[in-house]
């Protein structure tokens, strides 16, 4: 592990204590002192991301409600060796369809309804491809996240644009748009698991040695 990732483990960790003291206390002195926690992750997120500590803040603070790892659900929908892909709204840059499991749903349910959602294809998962640590993988997110990675079959594999995705559209592994950050590290490791190149279901190795 980088110093980067070291210390963005860190702040990340400390954002996590922040936030369970902000639901927890009802003290004000502690309150007031995990809000100075809270800026202390700022601080060394803006270090790392070169930004302005304030900028950093205002995003962890539209995440005040994470007290832990949050749970991520990706579709991988292949047709004739080709992946399908998304264009974010976020940033401009290309995508797994994919995104938060919903309260009620199982990691499969979310992969399932997130391609409808952003390309309005209808699928099934059928094979768990792998489950991916965001730290790990270098994802550009304010929260630690598990993102599970379906194998989706689909019956008619006909995407559309919709109000959540700007463009989508199949690509072969040696012609891929500009990915986003965490995909752009994880979407040619999904064509080797694909092509059985690596194992079936992947998981991120434990950080401790025994």
């Amino acid at each position: 592990m980088s110093t980067h990732e070291e210390l963005a483990l860190v702040a990340d960790k400390l954002q996590t204590l922040a936030n369970l003291g902000n639901r927890y206390s009802k003290d004000e002195f502690d309150l007031d002192r995990y809000e100075k926690v809270r800026s202390l992750s700022a601080q060394i997120l803006g270090i790392i991301e070169e930004r302005s500590p304030g900028e950093v803040l205002q995003k962890l603070k539209d995440n005040i409600s994470h007290v832990g790892p949050l749970l991520g659900s990706e579709a991988a929908v292949f047709q004739d060796g080709e992946l399908l892909l998304i264009r974010r709204h976020d940033d401009g840059l290309w995508a797994m369809p994919g995104g938060l499991v919903e309260a009620g749903e199982s990691w499969a349910e979310a992969a399932e309804r997130e391609l409808w959602e952003e390309t309005r294809v209808r699928g099934r998962a059928t094979k768990l491809i792998g489950v991916f640590d965001s730290g790990k993988w270098k994802e550009r997110s304010n929260v630690h996240l598990y993102l599970a990675v379906f194998l989706v079959e689909c019956e008619d594999p006909s995407p559309s644009v919709t109000a959540e995705a700007t463009d989508v559209g199949f690509f072969s592994e040696d012609s891929l748009p500009p990915l986003s950050k965490g995909h752009d590290t994880r979407v040619p490791f999904i064509f080797k698991l694909y092509r059985g190149e690596e194992e079936m279901a992947f998981f991120d190795e434990s950080r401790t040695d025994c």
